[in-house]
């Protein structure tokens, strides 16, 4: 509470649902989990005509399964600011009139559960949830459900399968978690930072978080920063502030100089990769990274200098993908078994020329084609590389002809296969 949280959240909750999401749409404030869908458009489906006479119960999911590389800034505030949390799920459980809120949890992270749990424990004795919420008759309850560590179960659909006790396979949409959702009752889900932020954005008022940042990415936002920096760190700030202001300000600069930076991945793993000529002059929002044909994402920066082999990077995060892709759709079980071969056999430069064409028409393929997301995920940063460091690649593939007297071979390729043209499966 010396933090500010729980100040006057009778108030907050007594002038109502429509007053919040007001609030919150006028904030600008975007999805912090990837997606950046605006959050009070996202709440006010939640009350549809005539919902007050639906007699089913209507949950709140907080997303706490916070599984992409280089996240982690949804730890941190289970951690360190737990309550922070959990007012949050109040306010936005009653911009759309729920009756719960279920926070499903990375299994991984038991230190984080075993805080957060001990800070619903006291928001109960403290009667700040649960009947009769900080006094104000609204009836609350917050329930946690420890994941176990499938990737997948990060995306919304697979979550709530997950919460009810099935395999965590992606649903098709339509019909939406808003109309079906959690044990068929109308649902929302909605990310840890987001529903974090809600209450300062309710008590200092929306224009006051739009003033952040440009048009249309508006607000503050958690910057988790990693890889070659002096100081890596979580960190808030404002959006739409430069990468380089970003790190030089707060991680110390990037480990023997600015000139010394190869490329960063801008967004969490599954964002494009973005080379040094890029990051000088690139803003962190949702629309500059999108200008720039990446994305912000998780927001997870990771910073690669010029002692790192790009493409062993990105072949590493091929197998991460295929290892965590759920099997369900045929492009991203197939595309990513591939993919995480042939990756496996760029690194090694056992591969010809002709194929990195053929690997960007294969990640064309999948995008777009998958129930879920993962199918961009492991598509978008072999299509960034191939984009910016295509030169590298080529290099690889070429000594690696040269070192084997000329044939462009192993793993792949006959060594007869210059003039046949004969390519095999991988492993064959």
């Amino acid at each position: 509470m010396k933090y500010g949280d729980w100040h006057k959240t009778k108030e907050i909750l007594g002038k109502g649902h429509d007053w919040i999401i007001s609030e919150i749409k006028a904030s600008g404030l975007r999805g912090r989990g990837g997606a950046g869908f605006p959050s009070g458009m996202k709440w006010s489906f939640m009350n549809f005509k005539d919902w007050d006479k639906d007699t089913k119960p209507r949950y709140l999911v907080v997303n706490a399964d916070e599984g992409e590389p280089g996240t982690c800034k949804d730890r941190e505030i289970m951690r360190k600011d737990p309550h922070k949390l959990l007012e949050g799920c109040l306010v936005a459980g009653r911009a759309m009139n729920c009756t719960a809120a279920y926070i499903y949890i990375r299994g991984e992270f038991y230190h984080e559960a075993t805080v957060l749990q001990r800070a619903i424990q006291e928001a109960y004795q403290a009667g700040l949830i649960g009947k009769n919420a900080c006094g104000s008759g609204y009836d609350f309850d917050i329930y946690i459900h420890r994941g176990m560590g499938a990737y997948v179960c990060g995306e919304e659909t697979s979550l709530i399968e997950s919460l009810e006790g099935k395999p965590g396979k992606p649903r098709l949409k339509p019909p939406f978690p808003a109309a079906v959702g959690l044990f068929g009752c109308p649902s929302t889900v909605a990310n840890v930072e987001t529903i974090a932020v809600a209450p300062t954005i309710i008590r200092r008022g929306g224009s006051w978080f739009n003033s952040f940042g440009r048009e249309r990415n508006a607000g503050t936002k958690l910057f988790c920063i990693s890889g070659h920096v002096n100081n890596p760190c979580t960190v808030e700030e404002e959006m739409s502030i430069p990468l380089r202001e970003l790190i030089d300000k707060h991680c110390g600069g990037v480990i023997g100089g600015w000139d010394n930076l190869k490329a960063v991945i801008p967004g969490g793993s599954s964002t494009p990769i973005l080379p040094k000529k890029v990051c000088d002059d690139q803003l962190m929002d949702f629309d500059a990274l999108k200008d720039s044909q990446s994305g912000l994402g998780t927001a997870a920066v990771i910073v690669m200098d010029q002692s790192t082999d790009v493409v062993r990077a990105i072949a590493r995060l091929s197998k991460f993908y295929h290892h965590e892709s759920c099997g369900q759709c045929t492009p991203c079980r197939e595309g990513s078994k591939w993919t995480e071969q042939i990756m496996h056999r760029f690194e090694k430069g056992q591969a010809r020329a002709r194929e990195i064409d053929m690997m960007q028409e294969l990640t064309k393929q999948v995008e777009g084609h998958t129930i879920c997301a993962l199918g961009e995920a492991f598509a978008w940063p072999i299509q960034g590389l191939i984009r910016h460091f295509r030169p590298e690649l080529e290099a690889r593939i070429a000594d690696h002809a040269k070192a084997q007297g000329g044939e462009a071979l192993a793993g792949g390729w006959h060594h007869n296969s210059l003039k046949d043209g004969l390519l095999v499966s991988p492993g064959q």
